[in-house]
């Protein structure tokens, strides 16, 4: 009776999650949060009451990303019949290696990777799902030069020749991390220029390539990127493939060799669900990671052995990430799923319209995603453009008006500089829990918490 008695609790504690909370965070200070959680691990366990208001504790501390004025990240929003899958995961608690122990996954994931491939134009290949956007990212770095140089894997890096690798002055971070990651060197990360937009500049990566050769160093890698991070620029594809295709280097992104492609974003299925997926059909991915464990991969097993795809992978215990995506693709279709873009792209066109119609906001180029990047003029600035200070006046107001809004708990979006801009906000636009009167609220929220600056 005991068991069922914490079941419920914590079944109870989870509803808290979906309460119709009113702020977006509760802030508190480390210490004093840490103070309200008593964190400390004791000898003895707590009551049941006691647990369940601990439950209570950290849904009410921590920030409500489906909140439908939380802007901050990539991610938002909530889709309930992939929140349905990942209670299911985790209920199952298995890895994600062989057909023995996950059969319905290695049969699912199979099947969702081959519908991602067909959307992105291929009528086969091989991929697989990982941690991330980051680890999908490192491992197309790590199969390009496995292609390049097959030797790397039983001599390592003493049998190669200094690497270089090609991504926009925009792309992701986790480009720079892939090279370190896997004793390539961030020196040897080569950036290229960006148009006004963050898109990268195909000419450039000629001369740059060029460049490299010229310093000594092989090319291997280039890394476009299909909606970056700050402004949501989409790089040249074809271009840069066609510089590729002549140069024989890997090309990740465009649809040349690989894809990283991270669900978890835009079609809402929850943290962490990315895919990184490859033209490929001679297995690399495998032949790249396999460790050939007997222990789990045992070929005279009493089904197809094909089925263990666990060896392509670099981990070991791996998590079903497949199937929030599978339930929720089955419960929408791929119809609701475009609709879904479609009001994302909706709600950006209004936010932009009406921040043209106001005084004091400034946006930074034309969209071209669901990234709204913009500076905010308060009243004492307005005008004075050409003032010795006005850049480093203005680069303090974003920080005071997010500071302000989470101490507030009203929204949340994210600030940052990039190249000769101070800091600017950056309002992701994707939630399907969003409407037209959370774009105005927004805007009047900024006018509220800046008019003083």
């Amino acid at each position: 009776m005991e068991v069922h008695t914490t079941q419920c609790c914590i079944l109870m504690g989870c509803l808290c999650l979906f309460y119709p909370w009113s702020q977006v965070c509760e802030w508190r200070e480390p210490e004093e949060l840490a103070a309200l959680l008593d964190l400390e691990l004791r000898e003895n366990g707590e009551p049941q009451h006691q647990l369940l208001q601990r439950i209570r504790d950290v849904a009410k501390y921590s920030v409500k990303t489906n909140h439908p004025r939380f802007f901050n990240q990539l991610f938002a929003g909530v889709d309930y019949h992939a929140l349905t899958g990942r209670f299911l995961t985790e209920a199952l608690n298995t890895s994600q290696y062989t057909y023995e122990v996950a059969p319905v996954f290695v049969l699912m994931e199979d099947e969702v990777l081959s519908k991602l491939r067909s959307l992105v134009g291929w009528a086969e290949g091989d991929g697989i799902f990982c941690p991330g956007g980051t680890m999908s990212n490192m491992y197309a770095m790590n199969v390009a030069r496995y292609r390049a140089f097959p030797e790397v894997k039983l001599k390592g890096m003493w049998s190669l020749p200094r690497l270089a690798v090609f991504t926009s002055q925009q792309s992701h971070y986790s480009v720079m991390k892939a090279a370190a990651f896997q004793g390539i060197g961030t020196e040897n990360v080569f950036k290229v220029k960006v148009d006004d937009r963050g898109c990268m500049i195909p000419e450039d990566l000629g001369e740059t390539i060029e460049l490299a050769k010229s310093q000594g160093a092989v090319p291997f890698f280039v890394h476009a990127t299909s909606g970056t991070t700050v402004q949501g620029a989409f790089d040249p594809l074809e271009p840069i493939a066609d510089i590729c295709d002549r140069q024989g280097l890997w090309m990740h992104v465009d649809v040349t060799d690989s894809v990283t492609w991270n669900p978890h974003k835009m079609m809402l299925t929850g943290l962490q669900c990315s895919a990184i997926l490859l033209k490929d059909t001679t297995h690399l991915l495998k032949h790249c990671h396999s460790a050939d464990a007997k222990y789990l991969f045992q070929q005279d097993k009493f089904y197809d052995t094909s089925l263990d795809t666990g060896d392509k992978s670099i981990q070991c215990g791996r998590k079903v990430d497949c199937l929030k995506l599978w339930l929720m693709w089955k419960a929408v279709g791929s119809k609701g799923l475009e609709e879904r873009v479609d009001r994302a792209f909706t709600h950006t066109r209004y936010l932009v319209e009406e921040m043209k119609r106001r005084e004091g906001f400034e946006l930074i180029g034309k969209p071209l995603f669901v990234n709204v990047c913009f500076w905010f003029i308060p009243p004492s600035l307005r005008g004075k453009e050409n003032s010795p200070d006005y850049n480093d006046r203005l680069s303090k107001v974003a920080p005071v008006i997010k500071e302000r809004m989470m101490k507030q708990g009203t929204m949340m979006l994210g600030y940052q500089p990039q190249g000769g801009r101070v800091n600017f906000f950056r309002m992701i636009v994707i939630s399907p829990q969003l409407s037209h009167q959370d774009m105005t609220f927004c805007l009047n929220e900024i006018e509220r918490l800046g008019s003083d600056l």
